[in-house]
Order: structure tokens, then sequence, then C-alpha cells
């Protein structure tokens, strides 16, 4: 019996260690959507001046994202998925899809689903071609 005891004992304590390193993730819905409505805005807003449309201001976007993670839970690193909802520059309402990859640090790469925004690359009103700044980006939340 005290080889049992002590076997449980010690399966006891390496289970106590191992859970209390599991605490909740600072990697939530809400600090990636904090995170990727800002630099969607501010990307939208240099993409429209490059195409030569008239001004608007970040704001003007009125970005609203809603963001879930696909597996292993509703936090952490991983897979997600956001819903952004943005005003384009005539004003209409428009929806895009974005695959995300968080991870662990707060770093995420967003890439449009279905290509809805354009390719990669888009042609400017010169005939060159660039990069479409909203297929796809990479930005960064504190985790902290």
């Amino acid at each position: 019996m005290p080889f049992e005891a002590a076997l449980r004992a010690t399966l006891l304590a390496m289970t106590m260690v191992a859970l209390s390193g599991c605490g909740s993730s600072p990697i939530t819905p809400m600090r990636i959507e904090d995170a990727i409505e800002p630099t969607f805005a501010n990307l939208a807003q240099l993409q429209i001046t490059r195409l030569g449309h008239p001004s608007m201001s970040p704001t003007d976007f009125a970005v609203t994202a809603s963001c879930r993670k696909l597996t292993g839970g509703r936090t952490g690193s991983g897979d997600w998925v956001c819903n952004l909802a943005w005003r384009s520059p005539d004003g209409q309402l428009l929806r895009d899809t974005y695959d995300l990859f968080v991870g662990t640090d707060g770093c995420y790469a967003a890439t449009v689903e279905g290509g809805k925004l354009g390719g990669p690359t888009i042609t400017l009103p010169d005939g060159r071609d660039t990069r479409n700044l909203l297929f796809a980006f990479d930005g960064c939340f504190d985790t902290t």
C-alpha cells in the first residue's frame, strides 16, 4: 500500500503542477477585434489614396470586427476567422471575412477569404500593378 499511496501522491502533484500553468489566455476575441479594426482602417485609407479616391480618415470606414476561434476553445493562439463590416468610399456597407493565424505572442497574419477584395495585386489608375493592402496583412496586439 505505501507504494500505491506514493504513486497516487506523485500523480496528484504532477497533475497540480501541469494545471497550474493553465490560466486563461490573453488572446481573446475582443483583443483581436480591437487590433484588426484600426489596422484594416489604416490600410483601407492608404489603399483608397493609392487608387485616387477622395481622402477619408480611418474612422470614416467605421470598421467593426467579429472574431471567433475555429478549434480548441474560445481563446488562445491558433486559427481564427474574423468578419469585418466597413464603409466604402461611396458609403456602401461592405462585409469581408478574413482567415487569421494568431501566434502566442499576439501577432497575426490575416488573409481575405475568397478574394472578394481582389487578388494579391491591384492595378493603379496609371496602369501599374501594386500590392493589394487589403488582401493579406499582419498585425500584433499586446498580450500583457
